[in-house]
């Protein structure tokens, strides 16, 4: 068994044997094992609009405070490093200096993380089924460690919305710029199938250090 933390109600995480997927319902930050963990934690208030949109910041003048996810990635990095498993976050991730973990290299190969056992990597989830690049980082404790598909792709923008919109624009809205926006995140943010079951094929490698040291 492992546990998949932080996952959408009904999503990919769901209906599978062998995992027993926390959404947003039954709180993750209360997991109490026993299980290695796949854990997805909020990244909106650690990534590159951390602060909030742009345009509500002008319009209200107020900003979020990075970081402010009420404690979701604190807790999800410590059922890793208690139970074992693997967590991922969108590259360039904040939480990655807040927590004092090494930052992989885009190229690829798994790095020492920190000073507790843990490595991490960075991959783009393109390889994995993602219609975009989506660079990864994924930090790994207890687990073994495989050989992934390394290296930087390529931009590759949809050609429809090339020729409907021009070149330029098209850079700006970027590689998921055609499917969705506004409110509509979902082609963003989606975990492939593929990528899913990766995670999960490290994280029931663990050897849920926890479990192991009380028995």
């Amino acid at each position: 068994m492992i546990a998949a933390l932080y996952v959408q109600t009904n999503g990919c995480y769901f209906g599978i044997e062998g995992v027993d997927p926390w959404d947003e319902a039954r709180d993750a930050r209360k997991y109490d094992g026993p299980w290695p963990v796949v854990a997805h934690p909020p990244c909106q208030r650690w990534g590159k609009m951390s602060s909030g949109s742009p345009i509500v910041i002008k319009l209200t003048g107020k900003r979020k405070a990075v970081g402010d996810d009420e404690g979701c990635f604190a807790a999800a990095l410590a059922s890793v490093r208690k139970w074992g498993g693997v967590l991922e976050h969108p590259e360039h991730s904040k939480a990655w200096t807040h927590f004092g973990l090494n930052k992989p290299p885009r190229s690829g190969a798994w790095v020492v993380a920190d000073f507790e056992g843990g490595w991490t990597c960075c991959i783009e989830q393109r390889r994995y089924g993602h219609h975009a690049r989506k660079p990864t980082w994924i930090y790994a404790y207890g687990c073994e460690l495989p050989s992934l598909q390394w290296g930087k792709g390529e931009r590759q923008l949809d050609p429809a919305i090339v020729a409907r919109i021009g070149l330029k624009r098209a850079i700006k809205l970027g590689e998921v710029g055609g499917k969705g926006g506004g409110t509509n995140s979902s082609a963003r943010i989606y975990t492939p199938p593929a990528f899913r079951d990766l995670l999960i094929s490290i994280a029931r490698t663990a050897n849920r250090p926890a479990q192991l040291a009380a028995e």
